[in-house]
Protein backbone atom coordinates (compact mmCIF):
# COMPACT_ATOMS: atom_id res chain seq x y z
CA UNK A 1 0.00 0.00 0.00
CA UNK A 2 2.60 2.56 0.77
CA UNK A 3 4.44 1.89 -2.82
CA UNK A 4 1.19 2.63 -4.42
CA UNK A 5 0.75 5.78 -2.62
CA UNK A 6 4.52 6.72 -2.96
CA UNK A 7 4.25 5.78 -6.73
CA UNK A 8 0.35 7.44 -7.68
CA UNK A 9 0.13 10.60 -4.46
CA UNK A 10 1.42 13.48 -6.84
CA UNK A 11 -1.37 12.13 -10.03
CA UNK A 12 -4.04 12.07 -7.06
CA UNK A 13 -2.94 15.18 -5.72
CA UNK A 14 -3.05 16.85 -8.76
CA UNK A 15 -6.69 15.14 -8.89
CA UNK A 16 -7.53 16.89 -6.08
CA UNK A 17 -6.49 20.30 -6.83
CA UNK A 18 -8.57 20.15 -10.04
CA UNK A 19 -11.93 19.29 -7.20
CA UNK A 20 -11.31 21.74 -4.88
CA UNK A 21 -11.21 24.23 -8.21
CA UNK A 22 -14.35 22.90 -9.39
CA UNK A 23 -15.71 22.78 -5.98
CA UNK A 24 -14.66 26.58 -5.26
CA UNK A 25 -15.28 28.09 -8.26
CA UNK A 26 -19.08 26.51 -8.94
CA UNK A 27 -20.10 27.55 -5.08
CA UNK A 28 -18.75 30.92 -5.58
CA UNK A 29 -20.50 31.38 -9.05
CA UNK A 30 -23.72 29.90 -7.18
CA UNK A 31 -24.01 32.20 -4.54
CA UNK A 32 -23.60 35.05 -7.16
CA UNK A 33 -26.56 33.03 -8.97
CA UNK A 34 -28.63 32.14 -6.07
CA UNK A 35 -28.98 35.79 -4.48
CA UNK A 36 -31.16 37.57 -6.91
CA UNK A 37 -32.24 34.20 -7.71
CA UNK A 38 -33.50 33.90 -4.25
CA UNK A 39 -34.95 37.58 -4.26
CA UNK A 40 -37.01 36.95 -7.56
CA UNK A 41 -38.82 33.84 -5.80
CA UNK A 42 -39.89 36.57 -3.14
CA UNK A 43 -40.68 39.30 -5.08
CA UNK A 44 -43.98 40.72 -6.14
CA UNK A 45 -43.30 40.57 -9.97
CA UNK A 46 -45.29 37.08 -11.33
CA UNK A 47 -42.93 36.82 -14.20
CA UNK A 48 -39.36 37.61 -11.80
CA UNK A 49 -41.16 34.72 -9.60
CA UNK A 50 -41.97 32.15 -12.05
CA UNK A 51 -38.65 31.90 -14.13
CA UNK A 52 -37.02 31.81 -10.72
CA UNK A 53 -39.40 28.89 -9.44
CA UNK A 54 -38.79 27.34 -12.97
CA UNK A 55 -35.27 27.21 -12.29
CA UNK A 56 -35.22 26.30 -9.02
CA UNK A 57 -37.78 23.43 -9.86
CA UNK A 58 -35.59 21.98 -12.68
CA UNK A 59 -32.38 21.93 -10.73
CA UNK A 60 -33.42 20.77 -7.56
CA UNK A 61 -36.07 18.21 -9.14
CA UNK A 62 -33.24 16.42 -11.62
CA UNK A 63 -30.18 13.98 -10.58
CA UNK A 64 -26.84 16.04 -11.27
CA UNK A 65 -25.60 13.27 -13.62
CA UNK A 66 -28.56 13.80 -15.94
CA UNK A 67 -28.05 17.79 -15.71
CA UNK A 68 -24.26 16.99 -16.88
CA UNK A 69 -25.37 14.61 -19.61
CA UNK A 70 -27.82 17.15 -20.98
CA UNK A 71 -25.19 20.07 -20.47
CA UNK A 72 -22.06 18.17 -22.02
CA UNK A 73 -23.71 15.57 -24.47
CA UNK A 74 -26.72 17.18 -25.19
CA UNK A 75 -25.30 20.75 -26.74
CA UNK A 76 -23.49 18.95 -29.05
CA UNK A 77 -27.14 18.80 -30.77
CA UNK A 78 -26.56 22.64 -31.07
CA UNK A 79 -23.49 22.82 -32.37
CA UNK A 80 -24.41 25.21 -35.33
CA UNK A 81 -26.51 27.78 -32.96
CA UNK A 82 -23.46 27.56 -30.01
CA UNK A 83 -20.91 28.23 -33.04
CA UNK A 84 -22.64 31.07 -34.81
CA UNK A 85 -22.53 32.61 -31.64
CA UNK A 86 -18.81 31.52 -30.02
CA UNK A 87 -19.62 29.51 -27.54
CA UNK A 88 -19.31 25.88 -28.90
CA UNK A 89 -15.08 26.11 -27.81
CA UNK A 90 -16.61 26.50 -24.50
CA UNK A 91 -19.56 23.73 -24.86
CA UNK A 92 -17.04 20.97 -26.36
CA UNK A 93 -14.77 21.64 -23.06
CA UNK A 94 -15.57 18.82 -20.52
CA UNK A 95 -13.89 21.29 -17.45
CA UNK A 96 -16.57 24.18 -18.76
CA UNK A 97 -19.36 21.97 -18.74
CA UNK A 98 -18.98 20.43 -15.50
CA UNK A 99 -18.28 23.61 -13.92
CA UNK A 100 -21.37 24.78 -14.97
CA UNK A 101 -23.28 21.96 -14.35
CA UNK A 102 -22.07 22.30 -10.51
CA UNK A 103 -22.85 26.06 -10.49
CA UNK A 104 -25.99 25.96 -11.81
CA UNK A 105 -27.35 23.03 -9.00
CA UNK A 106 -26.04 25.09 -6.71
CA UNK A 107 -27.10 28.14 -7.59
CA UNK A 108 -30.75 26.61 -6.97
CA UNK A 109 -29.68 24.93 -3.48
CA UNK A 110 -28.43 27.93 -2.04
CA UNK A 111 -30.98 30.55 -3.36
CA UNK A 112 -33.69 28.17 -1.49
CA UNK A 113 -31.16 28.63 1.85
CA UNK A 114 -31.16 31.88 1.32
CA UNK A 115 -34.89 32.18 0.56
CA UNK A 116 -35.56 30.06 4.15
CA UNK A 117 -33.09 32.46 5.91
CA UNK A 118 -34.68 36.25 4.52
CA UNK A 119 -38.21 34.49 5.28
CA UNK A 120 -36.67 33.88 9.39
CA UNK A 121 -35.87 37.14 9.67
CA UNK A 122 -38.11 38.53 12.38
CA UNK A 123 -40.07 40.90 10.81
CA UNK A 124 -39.03 43.67 14.07
CA UNK A 125 -35.64 43.99 12.99
CA UNK A 126 -36.70 45.35 8.53
CA UNK A 127 -39.16 47.43 10.55
CA UNK A 128 -36.78 48.93 12.84
CA UNK A 129 -34.46 49.48 9.54
CA UNK A 130 -37.74 50.74 7.81
CA UNK A 131 -38.30 53.33 10.75
CA UNK A 132 -34.24 54.26 10.71
CA UNK A 133 -35.29 55.47 7.32
CA UNK A 134 -32.98 52.95 5.87
CA UNK A 135 -33.50 52.34 2.11
CA UNK A 136 -34.12 49.13 0.23
CA UNK A 137 -30.76 48.83 -0.92
CA UNK A 138 -29.23 49.83 2.27
CA UNK A 139 -31.97 47.59 4.08
CA UNK A 140 -31.05 44.67 2.01
CA UNK A 141 -26.81 45.15 2.47
CA UNK A 142 -26.38 46.27 6.49
CA UNK A 143 -29.73 44.24 7.75
CA UNK A 144 -31.55 41.25 5.67
CA UNK A 145 -28.18 39.56 4.64
CA UNK A 146 -26.05 40.11 7.14
CA UNK A 147 -28.94 38.11 9.46
CA UNK A 148 -29.41 35.76 6.78
CA UNK A 149 -25.58 34.35 6.44
CA UNK A 150 -25.90 33.86 10.40
CA UNK A 151 -29.23 31.61 9.71
CA UNK A 152 -28.58 30.22 6.53
CA UNK A 153 -24.55 29.52 7.36
CA UNK A 154 -25.30 25.41 8.84
CA UNK A 155 -27.43 24.65 5.89
CA UNK A 156 -24.43 26.48 3.23
CA UNK A 157 -22.11 24.46 5.22
CA UNK A 158 -24.23 21.15 4.02
CA UNK A 159 -24.35 22.37 0.91
CA UNK A 160 -20.70 23.21 -0.10
CA UNK A 161 -19.63 19.30 1.67
CA UNK A 162 -22.80 18.12 -0.90
CA UNK A 163 -20.98 20.18 -3.63
CA UNK A 164 -17.15 18.64 -2.67
CA UNK A 165 -18.79 15.44 -2.92
CA UNK A 166 -20.91 15.82 -6.05
CA UNK A 167 -17.25 16.72 -8.28
CA UNK A 168 -17.03 12.94 -8.20
CA UNK A 169 -19.42 12.74 -10.83
CA UNK A 170 -17.36 14.79 -13.84
CA UNK A 171 -15.15 11.84 -13.83
CA UNK A 172 -17.92 10.42 -16.13
CA UNK A 173 -16.96 13.13 -18.58
CA UNK A 174 -13.29 12.79 -18.44
CA UNK A 175 -12.52 15.12 -16.05
CA UNK A 176 -9.59 13.83 -14.02
CA UNK A 177 -10.61 15.14 -10.45
CA UNK A 178 -10.16 12.80 -8.17
CA UNK A 179 -12.44 9.96 -8.98
CA UNK A 180 -10.74 10.14 -12.61
CA UNK A 181 -7.58 9.35 -11.44
CA UNK A 182 -8.72 6.74 -9.20
CA UNK A 183 -10.61 4.83 -11.81
CA UNK A 184 -7.76 5.66 -14.77
CA UNK A 185 -5.06 4.45 -12.32
CA UNK A 186 -7.07 1.45 -10.63
CA UNK A 187 -8.30 0.28 -14.26
CA UNK A 188 -4.51 0.41 -15.75
CA UNK A 189 -3.03 -1.70 -12.93
CA UNK A 190 -6.55 -3.58 -11.43
CA UNK A 191 -5.89 -2.14 -8.18
CA UNK A 192 -9.19 -0.54 -7.56
CA UNK A 193 -9.27 -1.13 -3.84
CA UNK A 194 -5.89 1.03 -3.26
CA UNK A 195 -7.02 3.25 -5.66
CA UNK A 196 -10.56 4.41 -4.67
CA UNK A 197 -9.61 4.11 -0.90
CA UNK A 198 -6.98 6.61 -1.29
CA UNK A 199 -9.52 8.79 -3.44
CA UNK A 200 -11.91 8.11 -0.13
CA UNK A 201 -9.29 9.61 2.15
CA UNK A 202 -8.74 12.51 -0.16
CA UNK A 203 -12.27 13.19 0.22
CA UNK A 204 -11.89 12.80 3.76
CA UNK A 205 -9.75 15.53 4.35
CA UNK A 206 -10.83 17.60 1.99
CA UNK A 207 -14.48 17.72 3.83
CA UNK A 208 -13.17 17.70 6.85
CA UNK A 209 -11.10 20.43 6.45
CA UNK A 210 -13.87 22.49 5.09
CA UNK A 211 -16.08 21.80 8.29
CA UNK A 212 -13.44 22.93 10.54
CA UNK A 213 -12.76 26.08 8.77
CA UNK A 214 -17.01 26.38 8.81
CA UNK A 215 -16.92 25.96 12.34
CA UNK A 216 -14.75 28.63 12.87
CA UNK A 217 -16.35 31.42 10.74
CA UNK A 218 -19.58 30.35 12.60
CA UNK A 219 -18.08 30.66 15.87
CA UNK A 220 -16.72 34.44 14.27
CA UNK A 221 -20.18 35.23 13.04
CA UNK A 222 -22.19 33.91 16.11
CA UNK A 223 -19.58 35.96 18.52
CA UNK A 224 -22.28 38.24 20.31
CA UNK A 225 -24.09 34.99 21.48
CA UNK A 226 -21.42 33.42 23.20
CA UNK A 227 -21.53 33.28 26.62
CA UNK A 228 -19.67 36.61 28.71
CA UNK A 229 -16.41 35.72 30.17
CA UNK A 230 -15.76 35.58 33.60
CA UNK A 231 -13.92 38.66 33.96
CA UNK A 232 -17.18 40.28 32.10
CA UNK A 233 -19.50 38.19 34.55
CA UNK A 234 -21.81 40.39 37.29
CA UNK A 235 -20.12 39.33 40.65
CA UNK A 236 -22.54 37.30 43.17
CA UNK A 237 -22.47 40.39 45.60
CA UNK A 238 -23.58 42.76 43.13
CA UNK A 239 -26.24 40.70 41.91
CA UNK A 240 -27.61 40.02 45.63
CA UNK A 241 -27.81 43.87 45.59
CA UNK A 242 -29.19 44.47 42.31
CA UNK A 243 -32.26 41.95 43.38
CA UNK A 244 -32.83 43.38 46.21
Amino acid sequence: LMEFIAEHLPRFLGGAVLTVQLATISCVLGLLIALPVALSRLSRNPALRGLSTAYVFFFRGTPLLAQLFLIYYGSGQFRPQLDAVGLWDFFRDPWFCALLTLTLNTGAYTSEILRGAIQSIPRGEIEAARALGLKPLMQLRLVVLPRAIRIGWPAYTNEVVYQIQATSLVSIITVMDITGVARAVGSRHFTFFEAFGLAAALYLVLVYGFIFVAGRIETRLNAHLASPSPSRAIPKADLKGMIR
